[in-house]
């Protein structure tokens, strides 16, 4: 038997029960943080990745990679996880939240826990990447995490099969990555911190349906793309920022809080903007 190896890109802002920054920040780093909150949210997300990769077991997958992609990219529980599951830890992979796709024999990208991009209205916790990119438009279209790390993953030929996290986005995941991607929502946004959740072990039911179905369904997935040379805007949210990224080789300023690139293929997009959101972390008290 041919290998159909999976690849769970998991964050935590769209876990079941999630609705505070509180919630996902580990306290090592002091601050507004509960270590029982995250805790409990920590569990939570390592439950929602076991219900994907016994879903995709359950497929049909030989080997399934459970990639920690929040913050630290340290809180998975990995004795949660199901037997015989890879996983990752720390946070400085090349390929980042999607570490794994580039390896050979991987069918399909699968994301759990997933949020809305930066400025959605009624999503909870929306943001792109960190508490300062407010956008990015590719080709004139505004993504967030999910529409980067889909580009990344179709580069090496890998479509995304599934989502889960809050309902507004999976509507935006829908829209931009198309009905191939099976989707389940674990909670209704209400604002920007909060939502109505479904039991959790409800939401656990759903995701390993899911991804039962859509790793079931892979051989009709098409990996995600764009036109290509890509033209590209990241807007942030402090002109001191764009200052430091229009210094970047290659990078212009379309405006104020806006600075522009193209790049010929998703690898050098992703890791351009990566590298401008790092750039620009700045100080903004002169």
């Amino acid at each position: 038997m041919s290998e159909r190896r999976v690849v769970i890109s998991v964050d935590m802002e769209g876990i079941c029960g999630v609705s505070s920054w509180v919630q996902v920040s580990p306290p090592e780093f002091g601050g507004l943080v509960s270590g029982t909150e995250y805790e409990r949210a920590r569990t939570q997300m390592t439950l929602e990745a076991a219900a994907a990769a016994q879903g995709a077991l359950d497929a049909g997958a030989t080997d399934v990679l459970v990639n920690d992609s929040h913050d630290t990219m340290r809180n998975l529980l990995a004795d949660l996880l199901p037997d015989g599951v890879r996983f990752t830890s720390g946070n400085d992979k090349p390929l980042s939240m999607v570490q794994g796709v580039q390896e050979a024999g991987v069918v399909g990208l699968l994301f759990v826990g997933y949020h809305a991009r930066a400025g959605s209205v009624r999503g909870p916790l929306a943001h792109t990447w960190n508490g300062f990119v407010r956008d990015v438009r590719i080709n004139g279209v505004s993504t967030g995490e999910y529409g980067l790390n889909a580009l990344l993953a179709g580069h090496y030929g890998v479509p995304v099969l599934f989502a889960s996290g809050d309902d507004v986005a999976m509507g935006e995941i829908s829209a931009e990555l198309g009905g191939q991607v099976v989707t389940v929502a674990v909670k209704e946004g209400l604002s920007a911190f909060a939502a109505a959740h479904l039991h959790p072990r409800e939401a656990t039911r759903r995701i390993h349906e899911g991804a039962r179905q859509a790793v079931q369904n892979a051989a009709q997935a098409q990996p995600h793309t764009t036109r290509w040379p890509a033209a590209v805007q990241l807007s942030l949210n402090h002109q001191a920022r764009a200052d430091a990224a229009e210094r970047v080789p290659g990078v212009t300023r379309v405006d104020g809080v806006t600075v522009g690139w193209e790049s010929e293929n998703a690898y050098h997009l992703f890791q351009t903007f990566r590298m401008l959101a790092k750039v620009a972390e700045v100080r903004l008290d002169g």
